[in-house]
């Protein structure tokens, strides 16, 4: 699918969940000194404005992160990111997870990237150029296979799809295994939609049966955006899940309870 463009929903509350927990990721896998390799495969544009008519229209920005921005301690990763971006993109600016992942590695390490939507692409190019990312117009599924295991062989995989289309649910579980099949000491993040109605509980129960090491799945609660809209919460599914991942967790629970007070 081409369709879907992801400035309508940038800076959600899903965003501020997934975006939060990426930054808590990395900062506790840049403390090791040695090099690693950050995969995605669902990229988007990288880097979007809050004040774009896109963005306005939705107003989702506004229930997610103008929200919950105040909600996090000093001292998380994810704010410092967010004031780095608007200090060098202005104040509407906000990080998508490349731009999340390119502030969070230092010199040494890599990253590599697929998206399939042209514009998304182009937009996703530009961004990402001054940090020297290996950007790539792919299918993310076949990239997360084929981009598996990298080099260096540390590190973590973001798969990221819209599951606008329904056979992504079906497809991910088995995805998420034949990658660990490749790439056993990697750390594979799979985000999925909390929905009204159900259609993820499938595909998150099929998960749980894949047993694999060291695996963490949190969902996190939220309004809908507007009446009718589907979308109810925001769910990781985390394999290899480094230390600290289950008390980051139970962190965001807090926040995501103070946010829809």
């Amino acid at each position: 699918m081409l369709s879907y463009q992801h400035i309508y929903h940038a800076g959600n509350p899903a965003d501020v969940h997934k975006h939060a927990m990426l930054a808590s990721l990395l900062a506790y896998l840049t403390r090791k000194d040695k090099p690693l390799t950050y995969l995605e495969t669902h990229a988007g544009r990288g880097l979007y404005r809050l004040d774009a008519p896109e963005a306005v229209k939705t107003g989702e920005a506004a229930a997610g992160i103008g929200r919950a921005a105040a909600l996090f301690p000093a001292d998380h990763a994810y704010p410092g990111i967010l004031a780095a971006v608007r200090d060098r993109y202005g104040r509407a600016a906000y990080p998508g997870s490349p731009l999340v992942a390119a502030l969070s590695l230092r010199p040494g390490d890599r990253m590599r990237l697929a998206e399939l939507h042209p514009q998304e692409f182009a937009a996703l190019e530009a961004t990402m150029r001054p940090f020297g990312a290996d950007v790539r117009r792919e299918d993310g599924l076949a990239f997360a296979l084929a981009a598996t295991p990298p080099d260096p062989r540390r590190g973590l995989l973001l798969i990221d799809p819209s599951y606008e289309v329904k056979a992504d649910y079906a497809a991910m579980p088995a995805l998420l295994g034949k990658v660990h099949a490749k790439w056993n000491v990697g750390v594979l993040v799979l985000w999925y939609p909390v929905l009204a109605s159900g259609a993820q509980a499938g595909m998150a129960a099929a998960l749980d049966a894949l047993a694999l090491p060291k695996a963490i799945r949190h969902e996190v609660r939220f309004r809908p955006a507007r009446e009718g809209h589907g979308m109810i919460g925001s769910g990781l599914y985390i394999a290899n899940a480094p230390f600290g991942t289950a008390e980051e967790a139970r962190r965001l629970d807090t926040i995501f309870a103070a946010l829809t007070r």
